[in-house]
């Protein structure tokens, strides 16, 4: 069997490595001729454990091949991005662009899948466009959505062994799609059709969302109310029915600060709960940015001259270089243009160069900053003493103090 991947990001490449190691051949497909070289070169553009040596190997035995264009196959995998237009609406071009380019390609028996994050209605509303540009295929391929359950970090474990989804627009294409993901997926994979694993996606990360959003808010209570909220979530826990999140700076990447706008867009009277999460989430970065400023006008009122500022660190999570609707990246941005001529150093050890900040050792950092502002709990920070001659902000609960 040979497949197309539209899209080698995050999931995309990961996606088509495992399924290239279980012996399909596999052609990935990005429109970025940098990871269409690197790849075909046996390099990772994205860090995640484990997989370059993976990589190599796939692409060493020919069973993955990168380009900037689709070629014919047995099955074709739309896993591109899904953006915002407007006031948070869900911007589903990417997916008609790569569905538009794989058209001529598609024939008989094939298997269409969308894995990309998508709104409610889109596997239906790209089946109508293939039946509309192609009618003679009309009920003659399979069509089905399929979102990944995958953690940074943690990919090529959480791509076999995590359960799935599989939604076709029919039994038919239900079953073709499950024949598919069989060949590497070692979890459960549950059917259902394409509208409900559309909603089922967006779900988990809403439910998440608001989970955090809850961790927020108590943060933001405790700080007012003088209260250790690790301690107090720690201890909260202890009861056998509790389970609350860590609180953050803020929510990111391009799941959970993503999806649940998909819901709020086409569901506003709905989805009240879920957008007041968005909110809360959102708002908590703000509060962020707020408290290092106030920090900084603090120490120079006290000390007669403007700080050194540390912000450690830019992803949106831990030990991953992914920046995608990073809150710390949002707190550092409005810190610099907020605060004229002040000292800042930019830390994050993930990513080796940036094209807006000039990045700085995170050793070097600390020992130079007299503001030290944890933002996201990279391993490499837990190995810094606190130290009580500095002014430290810890949004990521690397002290917990």
């Amino acid at each position: 069997m040979k497949a197309c991947f539209m899209g080698l990001g995050y999931i995309g490449l990961p996606t088509a490595i495992i399924a290239a190691k279980h012996g399909v051949e596999v052609i990935g497909v990005d429109i970025n001729p940098k990871v269409v070289e690197l790849t075909n070169q046996g390099h990772l553009h994205i860090i995640e454990p484990g997989m370059e040596e993976m990589l190599q190997e796939v692409v060493k035995n020919g069973a993955l091949r990168a380009s900037t264009t689709p070629e014919v196959a047995d099955a074709y995998f739309m896993v591109v991005p899904t953006p915002f237009k407007g006031n948070h609406e869900p911007d589903i071009s990417y997916v008609e662009a790569a569905t538009r380019a794989v058209l001529p390609l598609l024939k008989e028996g094939d298997l269409y899948v969308i894995e990309s994050t998508s709104p409610v209605g889109t596997t239906d509303k790209m089946k109508d466009l293939i039946f509309s540009e192609r009618p003679e295929l009309t009920d003659k391929i399979y069509i089905a959505y399929c979102p990944e359950r995958v953690l940074p970090g943690n990919v090529i474990y959480e791509l076999v062994h995590n359960d799935r989804v599989i939604g076709g627009m029919n039994e038919a294409s239900t079953d073709k799609a499950i024949e598919f993901y069989r060949q590497f997926v070692q979890g459960t994979l549950h059917r259902t059709n394409c509208k409900t694993a559309e909603m089922c996606k967006l779900t988990e990360n809403s439910s998440r969302d608001v989970q955090i959003a809850f961790a927020n808010e108590l943060s933001l209570i405790c700080d007012k109310a003088g209260i250790n909220v690790w301690e107090l979530i720690n201890l909260a826990n202890k009861h056998p029915r509790v389970n609350i999140l860590q609180p953050g700076c803020g929510v990111g990447g391009h799941c959970i600060a993503v999806d649940p706008y998909f819901i709020t867009a086409d569901f506003p009277m709905e989805s009240k709960l879920i957008g007041q999460a968005r909110e809360i989430n959102n708002y908590k970065s703000f509060w962020c940015a707020e408290k290092v400023q106030n920090e900084m006008l603090k120490f120079e009122l006290k000390h007669g001259y403007k700080p050194c500022v540390a912000m450690m660190g830019l992803a949106f999570k831990p030990n991953i270089d992914d920046l995608r609707e990073s809150p710390a990246k949002y707190i550092v941005t409005k810190v610099m243009q907020s605060c004229n001529n002040a000292n800042i150093l930019v830390v994050e050890p993930n990513v080796e160069s940036h094209n807006v900040f000039k990045l700085t050792n995170y050793k070097e950092a600390y020992e130079k900053a007299d503001i030290i502002v944890m933002l996201v709990a990279h391993d490499p920070f837990k190995t810094l003493p606190y130290r009580e001659d500095k002014v430290i902000l810890d949004f990521c609960g690397i002290y917990k103090k």
